[in-house]
């Protein structure tokens, strides 16, 4: 072989270039994933708040229309599914409605939202939670621990 003879150049990357690759990729889900994990509470409590809309309006109409309210009555289930986020509910004699959250991170999974509806015509409904206040949202929306 002539030693004037030009020789092919390589193409690829590099073994340094791979690892830079491979610690940005590192470095980025590092920061990702635990701000995926926030999302995923505040969606999950979000849903639950959401769903028990229809609860706090069927309260009232009975209220209104002078039935005593029961589970049955304002279409909440005491012990199975009744929806994607609220596993148990109860009612009180107070008008307090109170509900398990599933699903979700460890930090929304298992815990209560306790809606709470004043006595007299013009009631006002009042909410708090056990969730963490980074999942609930600004605290006038709803009091969390």
């Amino acid at each position: 072989m002539n030693p004037y003879q030009k020789r092919p150049r390589q193409t690829g990357f590099t073994l340094i270039e791979l690892m830079i690759v491979v610690a940005i990729i590192g470095i980025l889900a590092s920061i990702a994933i635990p701000q995926y994990q926030v999302f995923i509470g505040k969606s999950k409590w979000s849903a639950a708040m959401t769903e028990l809309s229809h609860v706090k309006t069927a309260l009232e109409v009975a209220v209104n229309e002078g039935t005593v309210p029961s589970l049955t009555v304002i279409g909440l289930q005491a012990t199975t599914t009744n929806c994607n986020n609220v596993v148990t509910g109860s009612l009180t004699l107070d008008n307090t409605i109170v509900c398990t959250i599933i699903g979700g991170p460890a930090d929304v999974n298992g815990h209560t939202l306790t809606l709470t509806r004043t006595a007299g015509d013009d009631s006002v409904w009042a909410c708090s939670t056990t969730v963490l206040q980074k999942y609930v949202g600004p605290v006038g929306l709803c009091t969390g621990t």
